[in-house]
């Protein structure tokens, strides 16, 4: 079980498994749909952190770069999954590791912010890894895909990876306030998830109330 709880410990992961391990996260983070349990930005900013520490021994900017180049291949998956699946998505049953209310909100931020989604998506659970996909679906054109998906994977570690790099340069033992940084960063990124998920619900009961009258 102690093993089992280090998949939700960034800082475990990354010194288990390095830069290489951060980098398979990140890729099954950002698209392919079971890796939406996966911590994200923590980890990036986790990273930043032991960079600057010293425990990831990579300059700055090629953890950016590496991290960027992940978060591009993830979408690309996920892309591809929602191109080839298509409407079946919708039609699967829920299980572990995939619940249609994910994919329903995805849609409806998708709805709201069109590609612009697939940059601000980065910074939200859950919506990072089933926007690729969405985009898939709905067919999104390729180069504008591409632009999108480019900015947003650069964007997200310039933003997240730098802020840690500068906690642990700026904040005497930084790593000392780690857990309380993620439990911050899970707080502020589920808000918009959760405030998502309960109007839909509401939503779904107007319509039934309606539909019963």
């Amino acid at each position: 079980m102690d093993s089992f709880w280090d998949l939700f410990k960034p800082e475990e992961l990354i010194r288990y498994g390095g830069l290489v391990l951060l980098i398979v996260i990140i890729f099954l983070e950002n698209g392919v749909f079971f890796g939406f349990f996966l911590p994200g930005d923590s980890l990036l900013f986790t990273a930043g952190l032991l960079c600057y520490l010293g425990v990831l021994n990579i300059e700055l900017t090629s953890l950016i770069l590496y991290i960027g180049l992940a978060a591009i291949a993830g979408y690309y998956a996920g892309y591809w999954f929602g191109y080839k699946t298509g409407e079946a998505l919708y039609k699967r049953k829920d299980s572990l590791f995939f619940k249609k209310k994910y994919i329903t909100t995805a849609e409806n931020f998708y709805k709201k912010y069109g590609g612009a989604a697939l940059i601000l998506g980065r910074f939200l659970p859950i919506i990072r890894t089933f926007a690729p996909i969405l985009a898939g679906i709905v067919k999104v054109k390729a180069h504008i895909f591409f632009i999108y998906n480019v900015i947003g994977a650069f964007i997200w570690p310039a933003v997240i990876v730098t802020s840690g790099f500068y906690a642990g340069k700026l904040i005497p033992n930084a790593l000392s306030y780690l857990n309380w940084v993620i439990v911050g960063f899970v707080l502020i990124t589920s808000l918009p998830i959760i405030s998502s998920l309960k109007k839909d619900k509401k939503s779904t009961e107007d319509t039934t109330t309606t539909t019963d009258a």
